[in-house]
């Protein structure tokens, strides 16, 4: 678990025991602990818990340019979708526990709402899937970042679709 964040957030140790380790990736003491208590059995994905982190990059390159790193060392996603309000990539820890890497499609939360607030976003409230290098090669092409960004419209979308209840 400990390399895993190593390697996905670019974390050093801080400190480190036979019990915890403490990881920092910025200014901040640490910002990921974790713990091996004795006795702990695996973790059960029908069980309530974390449902999942995020971290929001500045811009779509650097989202796709942390995708790429990541899968430089081995990693894969398990979902890519346009969220409407976010362009978002999904990962699972060895744990299981998901993490979002996102960027925001909108200058204000206001206009986040708004799509929110729409008849097409209640009957999807999930997104459209999407592939990075596909979505790079139209950047590339020149196709505005504007126009790439606007989620499409496919109809109502069920919870049975999401590749995050079946990795």
């Amino acid at each position: 678990m400990k390399q895993f964040y190593i390697d996905f957030l670019g974390a050093q140790t801080e400190l480190e025991t036979d019990m915890i380790c403490f990881l920092r990736y910025d200014d901040e003491h640490h910002r990921v602990a974790i713990v091996g208590l004795p006795n702990l059995r695996s973790r059960d994905r029908s069980t309530a818990g974390l449902e999942h982190i995020a971290f929001t990059y500045n811009t779509v390159e650097d989202l796709f340019k942390s995708y790429h790193q990541r899968k430089a060392l081995g990693m894969k996603p398990i979902w890519c979708v346009n969220h409407g309000p976010t362009l978002s990539i999904y990962w699972a820890d060895p744990d299981g526990n998901q993490i979002e890497t996102q960027v925001d499609v909108f200058d204000s939360p206001e206009e986040a709402s708004t799509l929110m607030r729409t008849s097409d976003f209640a009957q999807n409230p999930f997104g459209v899937d999407f592939v990075v290098e596909e979505f790079e090669k139209r950047m590339a092409a020149g196709e505005p970042l504007k126009d790439l960004l606007k989620r499409p419209s496919i109809g109502p979308r069920g919870p049975e679709t999401i590749p995050l209840l079946n990795f």
